[in-house]
């Protein structure tokens, strides 16, 4: 049985999206971030990285790194037609997916929601958590250019959206920050979706 690696509230809601979408039999292995649980020997034999997703697979090997298992999950799964098979469509899906991943969650939203983590100083934070959200909707203004006249962002639903949606539910469901309307049409579409309602009904969300 396949297993997630999920910690609440975390990028491992779109994983578990895709897991969903595949039709894949798994269980979820829940780890409390908030209780330090990421750092246990036990979590740390499953991932040294300290961090989730991670997919234990049914052979026992494990996958990281939210881009390396959303492409796994989907080119294991061709019929679903998560990532197109042309050259053009596959690299603009890994452009829209690497946007979200790299820019919007890791270069943007981690510095609005752990300025901890890269200063122990409250005033140094504070500017922080202003730079992050500033970035957010600079990214967020980029995004909802891109979908003008669209309903996903990377052509036909593919694993870049299940990307932007855990973006997406990060500013409107734990920050409450506006969407930009493309994008918020965007994240109601995916909340349509049998898929993200079985996530958001893990994460406690109507």
């Amino acid at each position: 049985m396949t297993t997630l690696v999920y910690a609440k509230g975390t990028c491992a809601i779109g994983i578990q999206v895709l897991l969903e979408e595949v039709g894949m039999s798994y269980d979820i292995k829940k780890a409390d971030f908030s209780k330090g649980e990421q750092h246990t020997p036990e979590f740390r034999a499953i991932n040294p990285k300290g961090k989730v997703p991670a997919l234990v697979r049914d052979d026992g090997s494990v996958l990281t790194e939210y881009g390396a298992i959303a492409m796994w999950l989907a080119l294991t799964n061709p019929d679903k037609k998560l990532v197109p098979a042309d050259p053009e469509g596959m690299a603009r899906v890994i452009e829209a997916l690497d946007f979200a991943v790299g820019t919007l969650h890791m270069l943007s939203w981690r510095m609005f929601r752990r300025p901890d983590a890269y200063t122990a100083n409250a005033d140094e934070q504070a500017q922080l958590k202003d730079r992050g959200r500033d970035a957010v909707e600079k990214g967020l203004a980029v995004v909802n250019e891109q979908l003008e006249g669209k309903d996903w962002i990377a052509g036909d639903y593919s694993i870049a959206d299940s990307a932007l949606y855990y973006v997406e539910f990060w500013v409107a469901e734990v920050a409450k920050w506006p969407l930009p309307a493309n994008v918020q049409k965007h994240y109601d579409r995916m909340k349509q979706r049998p898929s993200v309602q079985v996530s958001r009904k893990e994460e406690g969300v109507a």
